[in-house]
């Protein structure tokens, strides 16, 4: 793979030429290869041991989650777009045959299916806070924990750094205002130190989530006005519009509200987070070094292999 201006689809027919992914038929759903998988694990540990310092707790979430947990978190409001529940057949043999029938006549036999008590996790960090919550008061010098899922999000794409399962990494703070925004301005520093190693070219810049509907536009705009949402920007499959690798988010405590999240004084918790892309990673990094790891820079491969 060249670094020279080609479109998404160019680059995910190299990414499938060079057998590092795979086609399944859905789009923003790929098979990896051996050596992609290895990079990630590659990354993973660079990133483990830049956040070993900070002593966080590591917690891995499944890819699935409390249904229940996700509407309380307020993540229909803002992205029902993207979240994905889990569903399954609940019926009879009656209820079967009829399935069966639907499937050979290439009807839709969906219908035949109830939602279960799963969702598809939106973001690594879902989960953790009715978790965290459940355990009683936060220590008033906070807490922080180091976390990893399979994610999803319905935005099907031919864009191949835009896919609906990936794997996301995140480092999670809960405490004060002032700690918190502590813990986002190492990672900022932090965060672009480690892709500037890897000779990733990239830049940081103010963002704001998807919010859904025209009530998204204003509270997209409040987000970036107030400053809550930052992102390490690498070309990855354009240079015009760069892909968001990092992502660096102040939550106020909104979660603090909604799970009571509290300190022993009563007083709401604030939370903040800084999450990897994995995939996206791997992608920048196959995309400006080249299909053959062995052939990447002498630096990136010291950084990743040598350690």
């Amino acid at each position: 793979m060249d670094t020279g201006t080609f479109t998404s689809k160019d680059l995910l027919d190299k990414l499938f030429d060079n057998g590092i992914l795979f086609e399944t038929g859905v789009d923003g759903l790929y098979g990896r290869s051996g050596m992609f998988e290895e990079v990630i694990e590659r990354f993973e540990r660079l990133v483990t041991r830049l956040g070993a310092v900070d002593k966080p707790t590591r917690i891995h979430f499944p890819p699935g989650m409390n249904r229940a947990t996700l509407e309380k978190s307020g993540y229909m409001k803002s992205f029902p777009q993207l979240a994905g529940c889990v569903h399954s057949f609940m019926g009879g043999e009656r209820d079967h045959a009829k399935l069966l029938g639907m499937m050979d006549a290439g009807q839709d036999w969906t219908e035949l299916q109830q939602p279960t008590e799963l969702a598809l996790t939106p973001a690594a960090c879902y989960p953790l806070y009715p978790t965290v919550a459940a355990r009683g008061p936060v220590p008033m010098d906070g807490l922080l924990f180091e976390l990893s899922s399979y994610c999803f999000r319905h935005e099907p794409s031919q864009d191949p750094a835009r896919m609906q399962l990936f794997r996301m990494r995140e480092f999670v703070c809960i405490g004060t205002a002032d700690h918190v925004h502590a813990f986002r301005q190492s990672w900022l520093e932090r965060g672009k130190a480690m892709v500037e190693s890897l000779e990733l070219p990239c830049e940081l810049d103010l963002a704001n989530d998807p919010f859904f509907g025209r009530g998204g536009k204003m509270l997209a705009n409040n987000q970036r006005d107030q400053g809550l949402k930052f992102e390490l920007l690498i070309p990855v499959s354009s240079q015009e519009k760069p892909t968001a690798c990092l992502s660096f988010n102040y939550h106020q405590d909104h979660f603090g509200q909604t799970w009571g999240l509290k300190f022993a004084d009563g007083s709401l918790c604030h939370s903040a987070c800084v999450g990897f892309g994995l995939e996206r990673v791997a992608l920048a990094l196959f995309r400006h070094h080249g299909p053959d790891v062995n052939a990447w820079p002498p630096a990136v491969r010291a950084v990743l292999w040598d350690a």
